[in-house]
């Protein structure tokens, strides 16, 4: 890329990314920062790059037209950017993988601990079923084995490639009592994850297990799982990602354990780590060099239990998000824009 072509260089940035505003003064001339929903094909057209989450749809009705070069999510998935059209229209782009891994893992371990201590959940005779097995997965499979469980692995992909160590669907089906989604979102083709937990598998579970969603809302097929809950073949739902985001289902919300507004990843950790993978995609492909540094706030002081578990859902429940969201499930995207500052671990100001 001819840095000389881009003297000046206009972003425009997604205004609910944080910890971003000081850097990017440092990486472009001009930054204008838009909720997701507002950029348009207007917005757009004299902008060099864009940094947008999962909000902003990135296809040829937006883009056409446009000088757009790059564009970088702030997010593992991609599947809001159309990537076919992006080869054609010679834009290219960055997802940040792995970005919320740790933060998503410790959704699924607080989880953990509140079926232990709600719903009486014998950890250490329980078998966990994982389903991908990518940056997230592997990590809750990790902490799933500190915590004393038995682990399946599923990750088809993985499989077909000749790793071993996985099972298949079916014996996840068969042998777990709980089951969670790690996947990334296909709508089509081999590995096919649009509604991967639909009638035929929630109807086919045996343990009656806990189901937990904190991927991508498609995966699950809300209708089924709704029947599946009713008929007693799963014991409970734990729902972070939702078909129809942001028209998400009162009635799933209402019967599920724990309902949250997609915010798994959403450690000020986990935030972070996206934010600096952008600007540092961003800045290689414009071959920007520059120095910035990215960093959560620390938390307020506040005296933490000496017991271990009880300290761990001192620092994050998942519980209080799904109050928050089942009290007032219009202010969805709003709990996700205004997330109060969540940390992985211990760091207190």
């Amino acid at each position: 890329m001819d840095t000389e072509e881009y003297s000046v260089m206009k972003v425009i940035v997604d205004d609910k990314i944080p910890y971003i505003r000081m850097a990017m003064n440092r990486v472009a001339d001009e930054v204008v920062y838009l909720p997701g929903d507002a950029f348009t094909q207007e917005t757009v057209r004299d902008a060099d790059a864009l940094i947008v989450r999962t909000r902003t749809r990135c296809d040829r009705s937006l883009l056409e037209g446009s000088k757009v070069k790059f564009i970088a999510t702030a997010t593992i998935g991609y599947d809001h950017i159309d990537t076919t059209y992006c080869a054609e229209a010679g834009i290219a782009w960055a997802n940040c993988p792995g970005c919320n891994a740790g933060s998503v893992e410790q959704y699924v371990h607080s989880v953990l601990l509140l079926l232990k201590r709600e719903k009486g959940l014998d950890l250490k005779e329980a078998t966990i079923g994982i389903v991908g097995v990518g940056h997230v997965g592997s990590r809750v499979a990790r902490m799933s084995k500190k915590l004393g469980m038995k682990v399946l692995l599923n990750d088809p992909p993985r499989t077909d490639k000749g790793e071993e160590g996985f099972v298949d669907l079916q014996t996840i089906a068969r042998e777990c009592d709980i089951v969670t989604f790690h996947t990334p979102l296909y709508n089509e083709g081999l590995y096919k994850t649009s509604h991967l937990a639909d009638e035929d598998f929630l109807f086919s579970l045996k343990k009656t297990p806990f189901l937990i969603n904190s991927s991508r809302g498609e995966v699950v097929d809300t209708t089924s799982l709704l029947a599946a809950l009713a008929a007693g073949k799963v014991r409970g739902a734990i729902i972070d990602t939702w078909e129809y985001e942001p028209r998400i289902s009162r009635e799933l919300m209402e019967v599920a354990y724990i309902a949250t507004p997609h915010i798994a990843g959403y450690s000020a950790d986990g935030k972070a780590n996206a934010t600096r993978m952008s600007l540092e995609a961003l800045c290689h492909f414009f071959h920007i060099n520059t120095e910035f540094e990215i960093l959560p706030p620390p938390l307020p002081f506040m005296e933490y239990s000496t017991d271990e578990e009880e300290a761990f859902l001192q620092l994050y429940n998942p519980l209080r998000d799904s109050e928050w969201l089942k009290a007032s499930p219009e202010w969805f995207e709003w709990f996700r824009g205004n997330y109060p500052l969540r940390r992985e671990s211990i760091t207190i100001g």
